[in-house]
């Protein structure tokens, strides 16, 4: 599975119902065991593109899609090359692995924009990486490398750059030769009510996007990230 928007990978709602359509109708195939996640071009998905139309109809209508990301059977590997930042790294996060080299770059930068994160990142980052670690990230909004991100939990294989598919491939493969009922019935177990859990996330986090994009903090940090200059927040 690959989207295809390079050099960014930016999504919107379209892309989302694209991927999900996809993971459902490979649910649905026996000979798909696992699923590999990748994209075209020096960045895994910088998220949605808040200068253009990719929150159009606004977060919740995107969240209602991403949560069938999460409604999905099939494993699913990442293999993150360059940036997953914002809700690029939600989407990471969503599968059940990442493959990331020295040069990734991880970001829940959604704090400097003057925004609430999203993509389920409540339930999800915490998961991974530990809820201080969580905390960090989302209160900073800071960037780590593949090195920290393999140190923290966020990378599961660390490779050089041009192994990241290779190796995502072998993971997904070496999943693929369990047997898949096995494989179906554990990861539900472990999962749990993942989805529905990302469901209520999601819920709140919209509410709180919603709210903040009145604000003038919302209005600098976009504002600055388009000048790539530091944003100058007020609190208002």
């Amino acid at each position: 599975m690959e989207l295809r928007r390079p050099p960014d990978n930016y999504f919107d709602r379209a892309l989302i119902r694209a991927l999900a359509d996809a993971y459902q109708a490979l649910d649905a195939d026996p000979r798909c065991r696992a699923i590999v996640l990748c994209s075209e071009g020096k960045n895994f998905c910088a998220g949605a593109n808040l200068t253009g139309d990719s929150l159009d109809g606004g977060p919740g209508a995107l969240y209602r899609e991403a949560v069938r990301l999460f409604e999905a059977v099939t494993p699913v590997v990442a293999a993150v090359q360059g940036a997953a930042v914002g809700g690029g790294l939600g989407l990471a996060c969503s599968a059940d692995f990442r493959v990331g080299c020295p040069q990734a770059r991880f970001a829940a930068n959604f704090a400097r924009l003057g925004f609430h994160h999203g993509f389920g990142l409540t339930v999800t980052l915490p998961a991974i990486v530990g809820p201080q670690h969580s905390l960090e990230l989302l209160y900073t909004g800071r960037r780590i490398g593949g090195d920290e991100g393999a140190r923290i939990g966020l990378c599961d294989r660390l490779v050089p750059a041009d192994q990241v598919r290779d190796t995502a491939h072998a993971l997904a493969a070496e999943i693929a030769g369990s047997a898949p009922l096995a494989v179906r019935s554990i990861r539900d177990t472990m999962r749990g009510d993942l989805a529905g859990r990302v469901r209520a996330a999601t819920d709140r986090e919209a509410a709180e996007q919603n709210r903040l994009r009145e604000t003038a903090d919302w209005r600098e940090g976009v504002a600055a990230m388009a000048q790539r200059r530091p944003p100058r927040f007020e609190g208002r």
